[in-house]
């Protein structure tokens, strides 16, 4: 049960704040409300032997603000759960559904980039807008403007907010941030600009999609503590073949920090046998145990802060690192 604090109550109503999981988000969840400083509402999934389930609430949301947190990564249960929650919560009769998407699934369909192709982003934005969404609640979108798909508010974080601090306490003398694309430069160039350090960018050409074709750096990266700046990290082809050329080229030091970790097919294996010092990354998905690698730093108390600051009806400015 969630607790009755002062807290848990907002509005002139005295309604209830209630934050709820998703199966794949839920030692997530159970962090950002111990953070919120209450505990998970009670929700059971059950299964059917044809493989549809079905969420039940197992305690009154009527009136209440309910947070939903759930990332959607493969395979598409995961997005269906969610809506379903939506679905029921708004059925409910819930004051306000808050879609908590720390990762949000097919972000990188976000255009036409050939013909007869979807814009999956936009699906996604649809589906959550017709489940009941009130609000969306996302961190480090593949492209800005895909809160534009939205009807909704949306509180788009960034998880720079927790990385700033850390590169800060690596105490690197000839830190260089890098971009592994062109499309990542802007993100790039927003931690230079703070870190008050060189950038340069790495131009890639593919062959299709997670093959690389040709890769060169552009900027010197001799005698440089090279850190890569990506929004998530997936095949880690790209990652651990401009970590190899920048080595190659005389760097000094190579690492990565990417917000989501979809880690599929052998990115584990490379990143081990990569010359990467280390990956940092957030839980905003889940990853194996046992990387030596890999850094997981939690986004939980930022993202309970920011809910606060939604049931409070506050600025969340101060989160922003420009």
């Amino acid at each position: 049960m969630v607790s009755f604090s002062d807290d848990n109550i907002i509005g002139p109503m005295k309604s209830k704040v209630q934050i709820f999981a998703g199966r794949s988000t839920r030692v997530l969840a159970e962090k950002i409300a111990e953070s919120y400083g209450t505990e998970l509402g009670n929700v059971i999934i059950s299964s059917f032997s044809d493989g549809e389930f079905q969420p039940s609430f197992e305690e009154p949301v009527r009136g209440d603000s309910v947070f939903i947190v759930q990332s959607t990564p493969p395979p598409s249960d995961n997005l269906m759960e969610l809506l379903l929650m939506i679905d029921a919560a708004k059925r409910a009769s819930a004051k306000d559904i808050v879609a908590v998407m720390p990762y949000f699934g097919l972000a990188r369909q976000d255009r036409k980039d050939k013909p007869r192709v979807p814009i999956g982003a936009k699906l996604v934005a649809s589906m959550l807008h017709a489940a009941g969404a009130t609000r969306i609640m996302t961190m480090d979108l593949h492209a800005d403007q895909i809160q534009g798909f939205f009807e909704e508010p949306v509180d788009h974080l960034y998880a720079s907010a927790i990385f700033i601090d850390y590169i800060k306490g690596l105490n690197l003398d000839n830190l260089v941030i890098a971009s592994p694309d062109m499309g990542g430069s802007k993100r790039a160039n927003s931690y230079a600009k703070h870190l008050a350090c060189e950038m340069v960018i790495c131009y890639k050409q593919r062959e299709k999609a997670n093959v690389i074709g040709k890769m060169t750096v552009i900027g010197d990266v001799e005698g440089r503590d090279i850190i890569l700046v990506d929004d998530m990290v997936d095949t880690a082809g790209t990652l651990t073949t401009a970590a190899r050329m920048m080595m190659e080229k005389g760097a000094k030091s190579v690492r990565a920090i990417c917000t989501h970790p979809v880690l599929s097919g052998s990115a584990y294996d490379r990143i081990q046998d990569s010359v990467l010092e280390e990956l940092i990354v957030t839980d905003s998905l889940p990853i194996k145990e046992g990387q030596e690698k890999i850094k997981q730093l939690s986004i939980a108390p930022l993202f309970s802060d920011v809910i606060k600051s939604v049931v409070n009806n506050d600025s969340i400015s101060k989160h922003f690192i420009n």
